[in-house]
């Protein structure tokens, strides 16, 4: 039986080898070809061959899968325009897939743009150290807080529980996205100053460990210290350095003892020390702390301040290029700015005030500042300040392993979940997701007013501003390196104006400035005597 062609009247032949009478089946047919007593097909076929060399309006081919030779003539389609419907489909499939890539590109582009922090993209390292962070605080926090409470001894001040975390896991740790090494310090001691400072604990796993918040900020100081936020702003995560790290240790019980006694403390509050330790990789050590500024209200203006004057100036073209930056000491005192606040609640302001620096004088401290955020209720949030700040990601596995099943290729669960993560695009933050007003704020005088400080006048009558503010950057001993570097500032610099002075001396500036920024202080001291 012979092969028969795609389309007959494409080779249909037989009205010019009609002398040798034979068919279309007999020419698609090798049997017939190559038999011996079919000379005169043969024979025809090559009258038609050197008709065709010699300009004749017939042309010869051959078959496209049996390579026989067929006889085509002039105005009849050749064998590779058969799939012409095909070829126009594959065009029009490539030119969708072009204008998606220019609109996947577009938007992209449009998610880079953020107002606060560099957006961490794709490849970016600190996918997986952030995932390592929060994996392991859920692990740990976790650990402690389903244990029955007691008291607190000495050793739980030094403790510090090791968690291995691989792909495997064990009866101790689960299995885990990468491999890496967790370290939680004092983990019973930070569980009690969470309880103190009105933090639930399931909550606060929710709060930093439901989604990863990738809006990255660089630390406006000189530490080189990286900032996080938790999904709803309530809690920044820290990286700090290992002398940081070591010094926190050593004043943790003198800082417990301070926030019990007294609740409505400035001070940072600190809710967790920890270690990560990535294969091959550096100890990375990490503070997770409370947010001064509340997620509900934006912030007008910020100032970071120190009582010192040298150096302490951001320019005018940075604020007007940036209108969120962290304005300074000179920028205060230029700017005109006053805490209007009333006598009642200017007397718990210097008096607590007082308390918090008093014990960082006593542990050798200096070079912490008040972090001040103004929020203006006549403006409130008309302006958007906090919108597209804040990025959230998560790691889409589903989409990952659809597209290796089409592609035939088999991977771990570990690979694709990392592939999910290397791949995922920050989404911008829905402001209506962020809580109006978080419960540990409302425990604290200076963070009760709508999760602020408001305003009063002379009267104690509530006015329109409202104010944030903490002391921060509270773990910066006056060391060998501090006493260096005030001796060599001070012999070409006026050694009152330096940051880097004694801590009683740094105290007592630092007191006599917060005096000089209330609108009205003269029913408190100007002077302060620190080291007494």
């Amino acid at each position: 039986m012979g092969i028969l062609p795609l389309h007959t009247t494409d080779y249909d032949i037989s009205s010019n080898i009609t002398s040798s009478g034979t068919t279309n089946n007999d020419i698609g047919s090798s049997s017939v070809i190559n038999d011996p007593s079919q000379q005169g097909t043969n024979s025809a076929i090559n009258a038609l061959a050197s008709v065709t060399r010699h300009g004749s309006t017939s042309t010869l081919t051959r078959h496209n899968t049996t390579g026989h030779a067929l006889l085509k003539t002039k105005n009849k389609k050749p064998v590779t325009e058969l799939s012409e419907e095909f070829q126009k489909e594959l065009t029009a499939r490539r030119k969708a897939f072009r204008r998606l890539s220019r609109r996947k590109k577009d938007i992209e582009d449009d998610d880079d743009r953020v107002m606060i922090g560099t957006r961490i993209g794709e490849g970016h390292q600190n996918y997986v150290l952030m995932y390592n962070m929060l994996t392991g605080i859920r692990i740990a926090v976790g650990r402690v807080s389903a244990k029955m409470d007691r008291p607190l001894v000495l050793e739980d001040f030094s403790a510090a529980h090791k968690l291995a975390f691989d792909v495997t896991g064990d009866e101790l740790t689960p299995g885990a996205k990468y491999d890496f090494k967790f370290k939680d310090y004092a983990p019973w001691v930070f569980r009690h100053l969470r309880e103190q400072f009105g933090i639930d604990p399931a909550d606060y796993l929710i709060s930093l460990t439901s989604k990863y918040i990738l809006s990255e900020l660089g630390s406006p100081g000189k530490s080189g210290s990286f900032f996080y936020y938790s999904r709803d702003y309530r809690f920044i995560i820290k990286t700090i350095h290992h002398t940081e790290h070591k010094f926190m240790r050593k004043i943790l019980k003198q800082y417990h003892d301070h926030v019990i006694n007294n609740p409505n403390t400035l001070l940072c509050r600190y809710y967790g020390l920890h270690r990560v330790k990535l294969p091959r990789g550096r100890k990375i050590h990490f503070v997770v702390m409370g947010n001064v500024f509340p997620p509900n209200k934006d912030v007008h203006e910020t100032y970071d301040l120190k009582g010192s004057t040298l150096g302490r100036l951001l320019p005018e073209e940075e604020i007007k290029r940036n209108p969120s930056a962290v304005m300074k000491d000179l920028n205060w005192e230029s700017r005109k700015r006053k805490l209007k606040l009333g006598p009642q609640k200017r007397g718990l302001f210097v008096k607590q005030l007082v308390r918090d620096v008093r014990l960082l004088v006593h542990l050798n401290i200096m070079d912490y500042s008040l972090l001040i955020g103004i929020h203006d209720m006549h403006r409130g949030n008309k302006e958007n300040v906090r919108d597209s700040t804040l990025h959230a990601f998560q790691p889409d596995t589903k989409r990952v392993e659809r597209r290796d099943t089409l592609m035939k290729r088999r991977q771990s669960k570990a690979q694709v979940v990392r592939k999910a993560i290397a791949q995922a695009n920050p989404d911008k933050l829905d402001l209506s997701e962020l809580p109006d007003d978080p419960e540990e704020r409302r425990n604290c005088v200076f963070y009760s007013d709508e999760g602020g400080f408001q305003a009063t006048d002379e009267m104690d009558q509530p006015t329109g501003m409202l104010y944030f503010m903490g002391i921060i950057d509270i773990l910066t001993p006056y060391d060998a390196k501090k006493k260096t570097e005030h001796m060599f500032k001070s012999l070409t610099q006026d050694k009152a104006a330096i940051s880097s002075v004694k801590p009683s001396v740094y105290g007592d500036r630092f007191m006599g400035f917060m005096a000089k920024t209330l609108e009205h202080n003269q029913d408190i001291p100007q002077e302060y005597h620190m080291s007494s």
